[in-house]
């Protein structure tokens, strides 16, 4: 797994921009390269706040958005349309926006789909394999871009600390009892995040200080720190503001400040 980076904005809102903007020319580089790409999603304030940001810039009509495959990488287990869903701030914020090809736009489903948890995730871990190419290497594709907001408590997708999930070698995973509502969701595993290509680490706000520290702290284990495990296999980002950096000691890791 490769070495995280840091790279550190001004605020939330230019954090956003500049997530914004690296989103696309990675999605255009990749496009370039190879004709496709795939990038997988997170909620949050200031994940869907860089969907908007994404929206409202001229710049994302360079990207071929029929060629690009869109995931989630997780998803509060309620019915089409609530607004608590991370696949309805998505669409609202940016999905809604571009010419999106609907058949690339791999959702969670919820229980109005007739599903329990459970089946919801096996039903995504069957929609990952079957998009799994040779050159992956394994039961999920590798993922180009993904996004992952972190919590106060260091939680990346629904992989909260201490609980069952974060053993689970599946790719795919039902979490009950998460301790942020609702309790209910599904979530990719750490080995689905650790087999992208790039993970890009999302944080804003003193809030999520301590959590960054431990993070890229090498003593932390993911069982207990999540977000430690959250590595990408070439290349690994932490994209934070000013508040969320404040607690990196200066010989952690690389620190840019735009």
């Amino acid at each position: 797994m490769s070495v995280p980076n840091v790279v550190v904005h001004r605020d939330a809102k230019v954090l956003a921009s500049a997530v914004a903007a690296r989103i696309i020319t990675r999605l255009v580089d990749v496009q370039s390269a190879r004709g496709y790409a795939s990038l997988v999603l997170t909620g949050g304030s200031v994940g869907i706040a860089t969907l908007a940001a994404i929206a409202a810039t001229p710049a994302r009509d360079a990207v071929d958005w029929r060629a690009l495959d869109i995931w989630w990488g997780d998803e509060r287990f309620l019915p089409e349309g609530d607004p608590e869903r991370n696949e309805t701030g998505a669409r609202a914020a940016l999905l809604d926006h571009v010419d999106v090809d609907p058949a690339r736009v791999h959702v969670m489903v919820g229980p109005d789909s007739g599903l329990s948890a459970e089946e919801s995730a096996d039903a995504y871990a069957a929609e990952l394999r079957k998009a799994a190419r040779p050159e992956d290497h394994g039961p999920v594709p590798c993922f180009d871009v993904m996004l992952l907001g972190m919590g106060p408590d260091s939680h990346v997708a629904s992989l909260f600390p201490g609980m069952p999930a974060l053993y689970d070698t599946r790719p795919v995973v039902a979490v009950h009892g998460s301790p942020k509502p609702p309790p209910t969701r599904i979530s990719l595993t750490m080995p689905t995040i650790q087999a992208s290509r790039e993970v890009w680490v999302v944080a804003a706000g003193e809030e999520k200080a301590g959590a960054v520290r431990l993070a890229l702290s090498d003593d932390s284990g993911p069982v207990q720190v999540p977000a430690a495990g959250a590595r990408g296999r070439g290349r690994t980002l932490f994209l934070l503001d000013r508040a969320a950096a404040t607690k990196i000691p200066a010989s952690m890791g690389r620190i840019a400040s735009p």
